[in-house]
């Protein structure tokens, strides 16, 4: 896709919920779907959707509207979610331990093979049958494994060290929870979660409640 045909960011960060509300009605053993049915589960309209979806080809029939289990099939290969991605997380403190507890991820094609962490109280322990080891022995354990994504669960400090090992070792994904903005190549992916600042997003509205506008 050249640069003028790329579909927005915006767009993209829209995919994931209607993949999600497409599988919950999968759960619920719907067919079909409108896009205006689809408007009201999401809360975007129905212009909108259709849109969104036309970037990546017409999935829809006029008069039957959307095959259920194909668009979320569809969406899941969009989305790259038709390949499974070998995850380590770096940092085994609540937040590590509370994403590695989480098997959503690991039926998502997310397999996480291990946890690493400084505090040798931690280390040799496991977390729902992974294991937590040495931040010294990661480097390799990602050459060894050939690891796709690197978690960030550490403080703001170690941050970047951690994020320097992951791009050394190969990773070319960073999922990344620290409150730091982090230095990679440009062929590095980053996707920052950053909790304090969508914290304070919600105190600002909280406080200004007639500038909220729904996502």
């Amino acid at each position: 896709m050249n640069r003028e045909n790329r579909v927005s960011v915006t767009v993209i960060r829209r995919l994931p919920k209607y993949y999600r509300y497409l599988g919950e009605l999968l759960k619920k053993g719907t067919n079909r779907i409108s896009s205006q049915e689809l408007s009201k589960m999401t809360g975007f309209t129905a212009s909108q959707i259709r849109q969104d979806l036309n970037n990546f080809g017409g999935f829809g029939q006029q008069g039957y509207g959307y095959n259920v289990e194909e668009l979320h099939a569809q969406l899941g290969k969009i989305l790259g979610l038709n390949k499974v991605y070998k995850t380590v997380i770096a940092g085994a403190g609540n937040l590590g331990q509370a994403i590695a507890n989480y098997k959503g991820f690991q039926d998502a094609g997310f397999k996480i093979l291990a946890l690493f962490d400084k505090n040798p109280k931690l280390i040799g322990l496991r977390i729902r049958d992974l294991p937590i080891m040495d931040v010294d022995e990661m480097e390799e354990f990602i050459k060894e494994n050939e690891v796709d994504i690197g978690i960030i669960t550490t403080p703001k400090e170690n941050a970047q060290d951690i994020a320097d090992i992951y791009i050394r070792a190969g990773v070319k994904g960073i999922w990344n929870f620290a409150p730091a903005d982090l230095r990679v190549d440009d062929d590095i992916i980053v996707e920052n979660v950053h909790l304090n600042e969508s914290l304070f997003t919600l105190s600002y509205f909280l406080n200004n409640r007639q500038e909220y506008v729904r996502d």
